[in-house]
């Protein structure tokens, strides 16, 4: 089976909604736990496409959506415009079959190309699916926050793992005016 990993567009949605709300059901991937409507995702990628960020999705030779990629903005201040946190998932049928590492490294690509400097991902920590993966592709692990979250009536704790991509950059002109001199 052909697959190809490009840009979401709006028709991509339905299957994209699908996706996420098997892993808010099923999973602890995602920490929501009750599923959306269309119109969320149609909000999402909306203020995705606002801030020109990408959501990547691989389909197959059929167009149906088997797995998707996004990132955003990992806190809402100026002084962390450089770094983006990301998410990556992949229908429960078509796991295993090596499209995760295809969508992030589809997805550190572009971050790269928006010259972002850290991609962070946030992971229960028994996801060792996905640290494994993570770590596969560069990211180390940077902290850990045990009970942190709660599903399925138990406790969740949270792994931090990044990955520089842009190794040895110096850090950028400063945007915000110098303190006054005493």
């Amino acid at each position: 089976m052909d697959i190809v990993i490009r840009d979401a567009l709006p028709a991509d949605l339905p299957g994209v909604l699908a996706i996420y709300n098997d892993a808010v059901l099923n999973t602890t991937a995602i920490w929501n736990e009750q599923p959306v409507d269309l119109a969320n995702r149609q909000a999402w990628y909306t203020a995705r496409q606002a801030q020109a960020y990408p959501i990547l999705v691989a389909v197959d030779a059929a167009g149906q959506v088997l797995g998707y990629s996004s990132f955003g903005d990992w806190r809402p201040f100026e002084g962390f415009r450089h770094t983006v946190e990301h998410s990556v998932y992949v229908r429960a049928d078509q796991r295993g079959r090596g499209l995760g590492p295809a969508l992030m490294r589809a997805l550190i690509e572009r971050a790269r190309a928006c010259d972002k400097h850290i991609m962070v991902a946030a992971i229960e920590s028994g996801n060792i699916a996905s640290v494994a993966l993570h770590e596969r592709l560069g990211f180390i692990i940077t902290g850990q926050m045990p009970q942190v979250g709660t599903k399925f009536g138990r406790w969740l704790d949270l792994t931090f793992m990044q990955l520089d991509l842009s190794p040895g950059a110096a850090a950028p002109a400063s945007q915000a005016p110098s303190p006054p001199s005493l």
